[in-house]
């Protein structure tokens, strides 16, 4: 992973030694997690915001899932989007977008955000165009599906080793096009057109991500690979996901993708404190 640290919006990250916490905040009635909790323009406001209070780091808005349903056109994705982006612009928080659309990005990008995230690993072919006029940061995503279709029975001979070239590849074609190497982070793209099992083998593994030589970030949070490892139901991943996290970024990640802010924050700032990359907030004990 390059030492250099990547500036964000107004936020620097030396993510040789510092986790950053990206909190979930979607405008889908459909949404994975939420389902449609925040999808009025209030409710999603007011989530972001706390989770800026809660020690969030970084705010994802999303306008259109990745996972498969009717397509979203993108001018209802931009109205989604774009008005969270424009109230949270102030607020000292990185801003990301969570769109595979070029037109949603660009729009988005000149509401405030700084950051386009693309589970599609840069699908749409103009997209690497916004990101070079814009000079925004891009987080290139593992996936095999075109997005909102289903990929029924996904099979790999290596998953880790096949995600990996995935990810060399679309790198490869963002720098191409222009898009500068320490504007990019990748993301191994956790369930998304994978089984449990290939899930849990990117985990263990993810050193070989982290090795590809940019900021690695993992969408752990509430997701079914924890829920088939537990046997526990989509509300009841906390515990299971914080300790995905931990052991993901004890592998190289340093972003992490959550909707449990509060819980997360206190598990990245525990382990900053175990490696000595950060001072614990007072010391009183046996002093």
């Amino acid at each position: 992973m390059s030492a250099a640290p990547m500036r964000l919006g107004g936020r620097t990250f030396d993510f040789a030694r510092e986790v950053a916490v990206m909190a979930i905040v979607n405008r889908t009635p459909d949404s994975f997690y939420d389902r449609g909790r925040t999808d009025a323009l209030e409710a999603a406001v007011a989530a972001a915001e706390r989770a800026v209070e809660d020690g969030a780091d970084w705010i994802d808005i999303g306008g259109a899932k990745f996972a498969p349903g009717p397509p979203v056109p993108v001018a209802e994705e931009i109205d989604r989007v774009v008005p969270v982006v424009a109230a949270m612009a102030g607020s000292g928080a990185v801003i990301s977008v969570d769109t595979f659309h070029a037109q949603v990005a660009r729009e988005a990008l000149a509401a405030g955000a700084h950051v386009v995230n693309d589970t599609t690993g840069l699908s749409d072919p103009a997209m690497a165009q916004v990101l070079v006029e814009s000079g925004a940061a891009v987080i290139v995503t593992h996936s095999l599906a075109a997005p909102r279709t289903p990929y029924p029975s996904p099979r790999y001979d290596d998953v880790v080793g096949e995600v990996a070239a995935f990810l060399r590849d679309r790198v490869a074609r963002a720098e191409a096009a222009g898009v500068a190497s320490d504007r990019i982070i990748v993301d191994p793209g956790h369930d998304l057109n994978k089984h449990t099992l290939d899930s849990l083998e990117l985990t263990r593994r993810l050193g070989e991500i982290v090795a590809i030589g940019y900021p690695t970030l993992v969408a752990l949070s509430n997701k079914d690979f924890v829920g088939e490892s537990l046997g526990r139901p989509r509300g009841e991943r906390v515990e299971g996901s914080i300790a995905a996290a931990v052991y993901a970024v004890m592998q190289g990640a340093r972003i992490v993708r959550v909707h449990n802010v509060r819980e997360t924050v206190d598990a990245m700032r525990m382990v900053s404190a175990i490696e000595g990359w950060r001072e614990p907030v007072y010391l009183e004990h046996n002093r």
